[in-house]
């Protein structure tokens, strides 16, 4: 990697009703978003209707090669 490339990350806007994949890790799997606060997220599995809160979460949205860093 460049080192002068910067990752970038901002909180996912969720919205109740959403319906999300998450690719991999420990969220893996479809989920349907049920409730938002500033902090947290409500996640509902479709198949075995299970509910899960977890902060809200982060997503890599863009890489830069001329973003700033660290941060002003």
């Amino acid at each position: 990697m460049d080192p002068k490339t910067v990752a970038i990350f901002k909180p996912y806007p969720f919205e109740v009703g959403q319906r999300i994949y998450i690719a991999s890790g420990p969220r893996y799997g479809d989920w349907e978003v049920i409730g938002v606060s500033e902090r947290k997220v409500r996640l509902r599995c479709p198949v075995s209707r299970r509910e899960l809160e977890w902060d809200r979460f982060c997503y890599l949205v863009e890489e830069s090669a001329d973003s700033p860093w660290p941060h002003p």
